[in-house]
């Protein structure tokens, strides 16, 4: 992977992100919130698994050892997740960018959550953000067409491909 690969797999995972929030939007609060028996639970339980991720190994990248992931009591709502990530996105952007093509390859090893060591380059640290995204996002459209809401425009890589190219 390039260093512009990894950019451009940051800027689909941010831009594919906010086509998910942007559905979200029209829930009512309660709607938001209803567990519906997924792997979260709720819409807002999803979205800030999805945080969290970015979060955690965005600081992992940092040297940090991360133990969990925040609550998701920690966002009441939607505003308070995206300016969650309002502040998330500079930091991981930089750092993201901040990468040449040796420091794709670098590896970390790093304590995962379940207790053991695991050692990946930061280039497939960075492939794993994105899958983690799509597969959530994928729950996050269906939740909220349970929910009666229309479903977020397409958020397929190829899509954000073609919409950079026009």
């Amino acid at each position: 992977m390039t260093p512009d690969e990894a950019r451009q797999l940051l800027d689909y995972h941010v831009w594919a992100r906010e086509r998910a929030l942007a559905a979200t939007a029209a829930l009512a609060p309660d709607q938001f919130l209803r567990d519906l028996g997924n792997s979260f639970g709720s819409v807002r339980d999803t979205l800030a698994h999805l945080y969290g991720a970015d979060e955690v190994w965005l600081s992992r990248w940092r040297g940090g050892t991360p133990r969990g992931l925040p609550p998701a009591s920690q966002f009441p709502d939607l505003a308070a997740l995206r300016a969650a990530w309002a502040k998330l996105d500079p930091d991981l952007r930089a750092f993201v960018h901040s990468l040449d093509a040796a420091g794709l390859a670098r590896p970390l090893t790093y304590p995962a959550f379940n207790g053991q060591m695991a050692t990946l380059t930061y280039e497939q640290m960075l492939q794993h953000v994105v899958n983690h995204g799509s597969y959530h996002r994928g729950q996050v459209t269906t939740l909220v067409r349970q929910l009666g809401a229309p479903a977020p425009k397409g958020m397929d890589f190829v899509a954000f491909l073609r919409e950079r190219a026009g």
